[in-house]
């Protein structure tokens, strides 16, 4: 039971990334292909990495815990 919902959630971890990613190549290629959305990816991506830098060696620790958690999956 909690391996199905391992599996599950590295499944849609996946596929958010990938998500992310698109997002943010597309805003780069085509600057009004994400209108329908009405967000704003990149700028949302580099201020979560302000935040994890902002904060110090915390920050870093966090960032370290982030990439960890992802890369595992």
């Amino acid at each position: 039971m909690l391996n199905n919902v391992k599996v599950w959630l590295r499944g849609v971890i996946d596929l958010a990334l990938v998500v992310v990613a698109l997002g943010v190549v597309l805003q780069i290629l085509f600057p009004q292909a994400l209108v329908f959305i009405n967000a704003d990816v990149t700028a949302n991506l580099i201020g979560l990495i302000k935040q994890f830098s902002g904060a110090g060696l915390v920050g870093v620790i966090a960032a370290g815990i982030v990439y960890y958690l992802i890369k595992k999956t």
